[in-house]
């Protein structure tokens, strides 16, 4: 049995290449019900991240579903070239060991990226689509990331893009209090953001979510105030910093909606923060007057400033890596033939 992983990450490939690729909630089932019809394939798993999307699979003809793999990523690109790496069994092991631990994150040492890859494999799992070795892979995945940010110091100092984004905001506005802060989307991203402002002193924070009782719920949670998605334009008065954060295949922040609403914006300065993937923001609006537009790549300045904190862990990290993966391929070797 040989494991493969397939895909794309921030190292590689810019913003605009990448939301290109993700695979939204929406078309995961029918995604991973097309990589399981590649003969020869008896599992898979689909992590579709800010910074990432990547495929893992498991086989026992590797060179021809690898082909195969990659002339799927290929369809998804609509005739644009993309930096896809393809890699067979050890470096695929060791790559999702460092993933899950943090290393291979824009923020090195974050943690988000372990609850995201525990999403991905539940819901591989929940749609039949794992099997024996995936269900290995990841179990194993889980316990080196816990290992690591245990016996290491790799997650000292921010450690999540969104702590990033309110350290940004804080060199944009120095003192956050008194601020009033606008939320698209109530996912676990924007609930870090939410109570990492909250501990800065931001004075109001609203809430605007898909799914209502979700944004009242975190609002609730932080002394915020929740608003319908459809108005969420209609509570913009006075807000100076617009954090975005949904799931949204389309932009919901475009120009010709945030001109209008600049209009009364008292000609005071908006900066937005634009987490998404693929972005909520539409890159134009940067050309309005007194609008500062920061999407996912433009936070990776300060992500490589939190890296100077945590170099000096990453031997250390790296090592215990090393042994976790040698401990797996001892398992692959004596267990040799796939099952469900």
């Amino acid at each position: 049995m040989t494991i493969l992983c397939a895909g794309i990450n921030h190292r590689d490939a810019a913003l605009e290449i990448r939301e290109r690729f993700a695979i939204g909630n929406h078309e995961l089932q029918e995604t991973l019900n097309n990589l399981r019809a590649i003969e020869g394939l008896s599992g898979a798993v689909i992590v579709s991240t800010c910074n990432r999307v990547e495929l893992y699979a498991s086989s026992i003809t590797p060179t021809p579903v690898m082909e195969a793999i990659r002339r799927f990523l290929k369809s998804r690109t609509s005739g644009l070239e993309a930096p896809f790496y393809t890699e067979d069994s050890l470096p695929s092991v060791k790559h999702l060991f460092r993933v899950a631990s943090g290393l291979d994150s824009m923020v090195v040492g974050e943690t988000e990226i372990l609850g995201q890859l525990k999403q991905a494999y539940s819901a591989a799992a929940e749609h039949g689509a794992t099997n024996t070795h995936l269900n290995k892979l990841f179990q194993h995945a889980f316990r080196v990331a816990k290992q690591v940010r245990t016996e290491t110091s790799i997650t000292r100092g921010a450690t999540s893009v969104g702590s990033v984004a309110v350290d940004l905001a804080g060199k944009i506005f120095g003192d956050l209090g008194g601020r009033k802060v606008m939320i698209l989307g109530a996912g676990e991203t924007s609930e870090r953001v939410a109570r990492s402002l909250v501990s800065r002193g931001v004075r109001t924070v609203i809430v605007a979510n898909r799914t209502f009782d979700r944004a009242a719920a975190l609002a609730d949670q932080i002394g915020g105030l929740a608003v319908h998605f459809d108005h969420w334009h209609t509570a913009f008065d006075e807000v100076d910093i617009l954090i975005c954060s949904t799931a949204a295949p389309h932009p919901i922040v475009t120009r010709e909606k945030l001109e209008s609403i600049m209009r009364r914006h008292s000609e005071r300065p908006l900066f937005i923060i634009d987490l998404a993937v693929p972005r909520d923001v539409d890159a134009s609006v940067n050309g309005l007057e007194n609008v500062y537009l920061y999407d996912i790549d433009s936070i990776e300045e300060i992500a490589r400033q939190s890296l100077n904190v945590r170099q000096a862990e990453i031997t250390r990290c790296e090592a215990l890596i090393d042994t976790h993966v040698a401990d797996f391929m001892h398992w692959m070797r004596n267990h040799p033939t796939p099952s469900r």
